[in-house]
């Protein structure tokens, strides 16, 4: 006889609809409380999250030091024990396989942990996690893939393209929370992914698929499951248009590690960001490129970026582009702004952004026409990213001003100059992190000169800095010396 633990199951559904008592109502997305029902939150404006409230049973006596005694004993899972004597062995994090995404992780999976991937659809969330369990399985961790979008045919023929067939690699097409459970109960995965968790049902819980009653029940199951079996899952879960996670905010507290799967339909490349990770850090990016044969990780995005970029080091530059370096997590990547400016023929000039924060760019635009004296009030502007990169950090606010003024003026910037800084509303120029860092992997790209803001500190060897402290010394030098 097998002595494994059972899987939980969901519980049964109890009363509800009608308000009870004292209990009021409370909105399942964001806990706010009203006194009457509403069918839309006052607060967070999200349509059918106010649900009743059954208030809590009276206490029939004041709990004091003489009656904590007498209380009925309770059955604890383990005693108490001190900090020090606390095994972590069993905790530590296992590699996936996939190196980009073990950076993003802090490492892998920690058993037990429940991780919940968030993506645009057709962006490459399945296709991911696919690799991570066809790796999973090749080091003899048995993995389960729960697809409730797709047949196990569909998969297949997915994973033949990809190369991600192994015996120890099990699918199964199911949309049902129990049956889900059953496949758990006979296969024991170490790795369980759920494709994805808007699709699984369950007789425990009222309303459709995709609801915001259906998805909490289903994932508390399933991290019930998961800590029960110290079985790493990994959940896929939609977005809505403005890309947050969709569902109730309460999934996102209950897992244990939130992922983001970002890139373009018309390029190759995805970023995997972690906005939330109890085992690691939380402001790490991994990139990977999607092709014909599947994904694979870039451990060294550097040129990806830039438009103007060989093996050999930067091209001579183009009026009003401008390169500069981002930090995500600990990795500098260096990326490429660029800039144009057009006479408008609209009453209302027009101002467009791609891949950089529409609010800040309008801020370092006003700047450029105060405090560098360049006319903006009757031209469109356009302000890009190259390769699909998102920079949303103050560093690149230098850059975009320099590639505006250099779009202004038809004048291109050197193609060995980057530009480090954040422009404040005076103009000035103020430090940012990790300068030193930046700088290295620019030099190794070949850059030679750099514009950065004061006490910037040491710089690699044979590469020449400029320290300067407001956006008009910027201006003097970004076309050379003597410029």
């Amino acid at each position: 006889m097998s002595s494994r633990p059972p899987v939980p199951r969901p519980s049964t559904p109890g009363p509800s609809g009608s308000r009870v008592a004292s209990g009021g109502f409370r909105c399942s997305g964001c806990g706010a409380e009203a006194v009457k029902w509403t069918g839309r939150c006052p607060r967070c404006q999200a349509w059918g999250t106010v649900e009743a409230q059954v208030p809590p049973a009276r206490a029939a006596h004041r709990v004091s030091s003489r009656n904590l005694t007498a209380r009925p004993a309770a059955v604890v899972t383990a005693p108490a024990r001190p900090m020090s004597d606390v095994d972590v062995t069993t905790a530590r994090s296992r590699p996936t396989g996939v190196t980009e995404l073990d950076r993003v992780l802090g490492g892998g999976f920690v058993p037990g942990a429940v991780v919940l991937l968030a993506g645009e659809p057709g962006v490459g969330k399945s296709t991911l996690l696919l690799e991570v369990a066809a790796r999973s399985a090749t080091s003899g961790a048995r993995a389960l893939v729960v697809t409730g979008e797709e047949s196990a045919a569909q998969v297949r023929l997915r994973a033949g393209r990809t190369g991600a067939v192994h015996p120890e690699l099990w699918i199964a097409a199911e949309t049902d929370l129990e049956a889900l459970l059953t496949h758990v109960d006979e296969v024991r995965p170490k790795l369980l992914v759920v494709d994805s968790i808007q699709t699984i049902t369950t007789a425990a819980a009222e309303g459709a698929a995709g609801g915001v009653t259906q998805v909490r029940e289903v994932t508390a199951a399933l991290i019930r499951a998961a800590k029960a079996l110290d079985m790493a899952t990994v959940i896929v879960g939609h977005v809505t248009k403005d890309g947050t996670v969709a569902g109730p905010r309460l999934l996102e507290h209950l897992v244990d590690v939130v992922l983001h799967f970002e890139g373009e339909r018309h390029s190759s490349l995805r970023l995997v960001r972690a906005s939330k990770n109890r085992f690691g850090p939380s402001d790490e990016v991994g990139c990977f490129e999607m092709g014909d044969g599947g994904i694979r990780g870039v451990a060294d995005p550097s040129g990806l970026f830039l438009s103007r970029w060989h093996d050999g080091g930067p091209m001579d530059g183009v009026a009003g582009t401008c390169v500069t370096v981002a930090v995500e997590g600990r990795r500098p990547l260096v990326a490429e702004v660029q800039a144009l400016v057009a006479s408008s023929a609209a009453a209302v000039p027009r101002r467009a952004v791609s891949g950089l924060d529409s609010a800040r760019v309008a801020m370092i635009l006003a700047v450029v026409e105060r405090r560098g004296r360049i006319q903006l009030g009757k031209s469109d502007v356009y302000a890009a990213t190259v390769g699909g990169v998102r920079l949303a950090e103050p560093a690149a606010d230098l850059a975009i001003a320099l590639a505006t003024i250099s779009s202004v003026e038809d004048r291109p910037i050197p193609g060995d100059l980057i530009a480090i800084g954040e422009v404040g509303l005076a103009g000035e120029v103020r430090s940012v992190g990790a300068v030193r860092r930046r700088l290295t992997a620019a030099f190794r790209l070949g850059f030679r000169r750099a514009l950065v803001p004061p006490d910037a500190g040491p710089a690699p060897e044979h590469m020449t800095t400029i320290e300067v402290c407001d956006l008009g010394q910027a201006i003097r030098h970004m076309y050379g010396p003597g410029e």
